[in-house]
């Protein structure tokens, strides 16, 4: 995954694809900065067993600052980035597409939309959320005769 780009790509026509992944550089340097810190060590310890390579966030920073500094035209090293957060995204989501529990919908279910229960709407009237959602919609708000101040 490690992958650190010295030259500038030459080819300055060719777009970058997927530039919407890269974030801003001082991210990078963060969160390798939060990776090595005692705290994130001792917690890595502690639920890895051993610390954690943070190797990639370093890279990931420099190739980030070289991509800047040539204005986006170092395409290599922007590829270099967008394909670390993809792997990055995929690790994250990996539990995700292999949980076999739920089905997965395709769209929502028909009665989405259907009215509240009749003792969940008794349980709304005169709450404060009812009265901003009719002021919203341009209903006359009713007269409550209760106060909204509390006093702690």
């Amino acid at each position: 995954m490690s992958t650190n780009l010295d030259k500038p790509d030459n080819n300055n026509n060719k777009g970058l694809k997927d530039s919407w992944a890269i974030r801003p550089c001082h991210i990078y340097k963060e969160e390798y900065s939060d990776c090595t810190s005692i705290k994130a060590r001792f917690h890595q310890y502690f639920i890895h067993g051993e610390s954690v390579d943070c190797s990639q966030w370093l890279t990931d920073y420099q190739n980030c600052t070289k991509y800047e500094d040539s204005n986006g035209n170092n395409i290599a090293a922007g590829e270099a980035i967008v394909q670390s957060e993809e792997e990055r995204r995929n690790i994250r989501l990996k539990a995700h597409y292999a949980n076999t529990t739920w089905k997965k919908r395709q769209s929502p279910p028909d009665d989405w939309a259907k009215p509240l229960p009749e003792w969940l709407v008794k349980k709304n009237q005169n709450t404060y959320l009812e009265v901003k959602a009719n002021e919203i919609a341009g209903a006359i708000p009713e007269q409550v005769d209760s106060s909204y101040c509390s006093i702690m």
